[in-house]
């Protein structure tokens, strides 16, 4: 039975299905199967290919070295194709016989020969029109065509700033014994700073620490409209004027800490003048300890007598230099009473009676003038007034006279009430011995009488006028600080051996100094100390 071919489809476009003979070779039953030919299209051409792609051709030479290109394409080199190198299939013919052909022995493949490298050209071919280079893009071969088109290039990264830090140099290495390594490697210079061992916050002397705490726990009750008057807990000043140091301060005592209470101690320093004949005033006042405005009374007291003594400096000054002491007492004498007769005036304005708006009162005159060691105390109530020379603390405390050694005539107003009137006596006799023997009841005026309590005794002025010496250290203080110096010695004992080196201490350790506590005395402390040159 013969076989006729089948004739060829035209689709409706007019083109002829190719390929019949080639599927009927391929899938008729009776063909027989063909044997492997080498072609182009196996998987060892497409794994050499897919190899080429990702490591590049074999035979390539180094990137250092320049290989010529062509002009028609940029990124590939001149020479043979490698893939040109294998033998192309062979065509298959056409049988024309209807009988199939028996199956032979399939040939063996001949695998494709190793491309060598291209020859070196002499000279490269010059391109007709110079062609811009294109920049390589990642992940495409070398040998791939190029994009044509708008491209978009990222953004070139920020940088973010930088800080430089100094990087701490490394630690020295311990030393090794000399006969492990007798050349030790040079190494920079290592500064070794001493750093002091800090004094403690706060301390106490004494057998046991005060009860209290050492530090502030409650504020005073603040009223609206009287802001002005909140008094802080601690105050600290300090100046340098001609060959002595100035530091002062003034802090709560333990006692009005825990309760609440302002602080009752107020001070002031101020310069009056210019140069050499300026005037320093630091003025220290203590308010009673059972009224309750006591502060505002402390404050007032220090005012008033720095706006006294700022009216007269030019004169005080002149008569500290001078030497004049008794024109010097007599002068702040007089401003003294004067500041006390303004708080007795406040004292009626406030319906208080002058006890219970008061304040002692003591005050330090220093000159600028660096040839002048002059130092004048003057004030009234209770403090101290002591002196550090050679080490030891010296109390130069103005002494006052006994009150039953002052001794003077009546003053009208002043003195016990009139004692009441007694019994009508016998008649007194005359200068010639008779006696009156008839009361013609002639009544006599009755003597001054005081209406109120008769006001406690006034305190006495102090004043004292000294020359220091180099070395010196002076220390005026209130009742709160006075106290603990004459009662406890290991105080006394204690500031001595912080202040006896030759220069005076900063603000922070004269706060520190000030604040050692002693049990049994919780009042609030003022002190000025003068450390000479």
């Amino acid at each position: 039975m013969c076989r006729f071919r089948a004739p060829r489809a035209v689709d409706n476009k007019g083109m002829t299905q190719q390929g019949d003979s080639w599927w009927d070779k391929l899938y008729d039953e009776s063909a027989p199967d063909t044997a492997p030919t080498v072609s182009g299209d196996t998987l060892d051409d497409h794994f050499d290919t897919a190899t080429r792609a990702t490591t590049g051709p074999p035979g390539r030479p180094p990137p250092d070295s320049v290989i010529p290109t062509d002009a028609k394409s940029p990124t590939r080199p001149a020479g043979p194709d490698p893939r040109a190198a294998a033998p192309a299939p062979a065509p298959v013919p056409k049988s024309t016989a209807p009988e199939p052909v028996p199956p032979t022995a399939p040939p063996t493949p001949v695998a494709p020969p190793v491309p060598t490298a291209p020859p070196t050209p002499t000279a490269a071919p010059v391109p007709s029109a110079p062609v811009p280079s294109v920049p390589p893009v990642p992940g495409r071969a070398p040998w791939e065509a190029a994009e044509t088109g708008p491209r978009t290039f990222p953004a070139p990264p920020v940088e973010a700033p930088t800080v430089q830090v100094p990087v701490p140099p490394d630690p020295p290495e311990p030393e090794k014994d000399q006969e492990q390594s007798p050349a030790a490697p040079d190494h920079a210079p290592t500064v070794q700073v001493a750093v002091p061992v800090p004094r403690p916050r706060t301390g106490f002397v004494g057998s046991r620490p005060p009860t209290y705490e050492p530090e502030p726990t409650a504020l005073p009750v603040a009223r609206p409209g009287e802001l002005a008057d909140v008094v802080a807990d601690t105050v600290l000043d300090g100046a340098r004027y001609g060959t002595c140091t100035l530091r002062a301060v003034s802090a709560r005592g333990d006692s009005a800490r825990f309760r609440g209470e302002p602080r009752r101690d107020a001070l002031l320093t101020a310069r009056f003048g210019h140069d050499e004949a300026a005037l320093v005033l630091v003025a220290v006042a203590a308010g009673s300890r059972a009224a309750e405005d006591a502060h505002l009374a402390a404050a007032d007291a220090c005012r008033w007598i720095a706006e006294a003594v700022c009216r007269s400096h030019s004169r005080l000054s002149e008569d500290i230099r001078s030497g004049r002491r008794g024109d010097l007492k007599s002068g702040l004498h007089r401003l003294t009473d004067r500041t006390y007769g303004k708080l007795r005036a406040r004292a009626t304005e406030r319906g208080l009676a002058p006890d219970e708006y008061t304040a002692s009162l003591r005050c330090l005159l220093l000159p600028a003038d660096p040839d002048c060691r002059t130092r004048v105390f003057f004030g009234v109530g209770g403090g101290g007034l002591f002196r550090l020379r050679d080490g030891a603390w010296q109390d130069i405390e103005p002494l006052l006279p006994e009150r039953t050694a002052v001794t003077g005539a009546p003053v009208v107003g002043f003195g016990s009430p009139p004692a009441a009137p007694s019994a009508p006596s016998a008649p007194e006799a005359t200068e010639d011995g008779d006696r009156l023997t008839m009361d013609l009841g002639i009544t006599t005026a009755p003597g001054p009488l005081v209406e109120e309590p008769v006001p406690p005794p006034a305190e006495p002025f102090r004043f004292r006028a000294s020359v220091a010496r180099s070395g010196d250290t002076l220390l005026l203080a209130s009742p709160g600080l006075a106290e603990p110096m004459r009662g406890e010695p290991d105080l006394a004992r204690e500031l001595a051996d912080r202040w006896a080196g030759a220069e005076p201490p900063g603000l922070a350790a004269f706060l520190a100094d000030t604040q050692l506590r002693v049990t049994g005395y919780a009042d609030d402390r003022t002190g000025v100390a003068v450390w000479e040159a």
